[in-house]
């Protein structure tokens, strides 16, 4: 008969006799399953929470948990490159057993599981990443990494050996170096510091010589926008004027050959009248009208010679002198 039918057997008859046998009857916890050990034996029965019977003194049980826990690993020491021992107060691992692999990671790792896969590997892993590393770089210039190698160790080996833990996060806390370290490291953090200030100092110059340079820089382009715009402002007026000017010397022109034109053509009609009026008779008449207007007497005892045109006369008498 199998032992797990002797077990029940046991256990009915223990019943149908009125007998309570402490440690029978137990209960699991939310977040937690149950495993059992029958003989040193681990058994493939996985219980989750609630109450559950077995029987005593011949089965034993212990619960896992399997929601998200944080195995914090304390004064974990790190031996640096150049030998010395350094040490990290505390690192974190928070990490989680998923239920479906709760059997074979106890067959293989036992109840303490933790131990093999999360504190001594954190130790191992911090050994190897001090061991090829200066102080300097552990404890500041690299510090920042050591949380993301720790992460990347753990998923890496247990991806292979024990799938079931899933690691979700891990926090590093900053070590612990003597005394004379830490003073010598507080003086070159103050240092570093004074160069920080005073390097934030010449760039903040800097910066306020730049702004003064882009101001006078824009007072100039302001200032030759508006003497650019003066001069065009200048220059339209004298174009103006010049356009006025040629527009009145135009006018003038005009008006000068306007005026000519009309002195021309009354010349012109004047010389035609002329021309109609002064005939040969005109002429004669005027002559004789002229003769009579300049007509002197002479007292004597000879007259003075007189000579006409006979053009003149009326007739065209040649007129002889006189005696």
């Amino acid at each position: 008969m199998p032992l797990d039918a002797v077990s029940l057997g046991l256990a009915a008859l223990i019943g149908s006799a009125g007998l309570v046998l402490p440690g029978g009857i137990h209960r699991i916890h939310e977040g937690h399953v149950g495993v059992y050990w029958r003989g040193g034996k681990l058994l493939d029965r996985v219980t989750g929470p609630g109450f559950h019977f077995m029987l005593p003194f011949v089965t034993s049980y212990s619960t896992v948990q399997t929601t998200v826990q944080t195995d914090k690993v304390t004064d974990i020491p790190c031996g640096t490159s150049g030998g010395t021992i350094i040490y990290f107060d505390r690192i974190e691992v928070v990490n989680q057993l998923q239920r479906e692999y709760v059997y074979d990671t106890i067959k293989n790792y036992t109840i303490d599981y933790d131990k093999t896969w999360i504190y001594d590997k954190i130790h191992h892993e911090i050994n190897q990443f001090c061991s090829s590393k200066t102080l300097e770089e552990v404890y500041i210039s690299k510090f920042d990494t050591l949380d993301e190698s720790l992460r990347d160790a753990l998923t890496h080996d247990l991806s292979t050996w024990a799938p079931g833990i899933r690691i979700i996060a891990i926090r590093v806390t900053k070590p612990r170096v003597p005394s004379a370290i830490s003073r010598n490291y507080e003086q070159i953090e103050a240092e570093q510091t004074k160069v920080s200030l005073a390097a934030q100092t010449q760039k903040l110059v800097e910066q306020e010589a730049e702004t003064e340079r882009k101001k006078a820089l824009i007072e100039a382009q302001k200032r030759q926008e508006v003497a650019r715009v003066a001069l065009e402002m200048e220059v339209s007026a004298r174009e103006n004027e010049q356009r006025l000017e040629q527009i009145a010397n135009e006018m003038h022109l005009a008006k000068e050959r306007a005026a000519a034109d009309a002195e021309f053509y009354r010349a012109e009609r004047e010389a035609e009248a002329n021309k109609l009026l002064i005939t040969p008779e005109f002429v004669q008449l005027e002559a004789v009208r002229a003769l009579a207007n300049n007509s002197k007497v002479y007292f004597g005892d000879k007259l003075p010679n007189l000579f006409l045109d006979p053009s003149v006369l009326p007739g065209g008498q040649a007129v002889a002198p006189s005696q």
